[in-house]
């Protein structure tokens, strides 16, 4: 399943909306297990999260944007600045449902 272009303005305005504060913040040193189990267990209890990265160049930021959700199965939502908000559908819960619906 894939979002369409709607879904995710629907999921970016949702975050602006609940004023989504970063749950994870990645240092300089990169990605861990640690951070990855933090990361895993914010998606399944919120869906929706914020995560500060590094400061980067665009293609780092874009490559490490992707690399996470990639991992972590998640869709990109939205890139500002140090800052990505990524989504993962969490099929026991229907808290974005009317939001994501087709």
């Amino acid at each position: 399943m894939g979002l369409s272009s709607k879904q995710i303005k629907q999921l970016r305005a949702e975050g602006h909306r609940l004023k989504l504060k970063p749950v994870v913040t990645i240092g300089q040193k990169g990605l861990s297990e640690n951070l990855h189990s933090e990361i895993d267990a914010a998606l399944r209890h919120h869906e929706l999260i914020k995560l500060r990265i590094p400061a980067m160049d665009k293609p780092g930021k874009r490559q490490l944007s992707e690399l996470i959700c990639e991992h972590h199965q998640a869709y990109l939502v939205e890139s500002i600045g140090s800052v990505i908000v990524i989504y993962r559908l969490n099929k026991e819960s229907d808290r974005y449902q009317a939001v994501l619906k087709p």
